[in-house]
């Protein structure tokens, strides 16, 4: 089974199974991991915001515009910020590491 890895606001690392198919927002509520996800993965609010690790941000796929539009909205943005909701775990992912912002914004939703 792939894995991916959350590193939680306070720098611990949680090494989890990323079942293929569900979304990182998906996968962090089967874990029990902080992330929000206030509109459910429909694209209309940022609570699911995480910030991928540098390493892995060119393996994802390309932001859609609407989803460009709500990380604007989210906090503590940063260059490699995705939306959980969008990122669907491939086994081009295994392995993959995403750190929690410092805070969310429910903005929308």
């Amino acid at each position: 089974m792939p894995k991916m890895t959350f590193v939680e606001r306070d720098g611990t690392r949680r090494e989890v199974d990323a079942p293929l198919g569900l979304s990182v927002l998906e996968i962090a509520h089967k874990h029990g991991v902080d992330i929000e996800g206030a509109c459910e993965g429909s694209l209309a609010c940022s609570t699911c915001h995480v910030i991928v690790d540098p390493a892995w941000f060119p393996k994802l796929v390309t932001p859609t515009e609407d989803e460009e539009d709500m990380l604007d909205l989210a906090f503590d943005l940063q260059e490699t910020s995705r939306l959980g909701c969008q990122l669907i775990m491939t086994d081009a992912l295994d392995g993959l590491v995403v750190r929690l912002p410092a805070g969310s914004r429910n903005a929308g939703g």
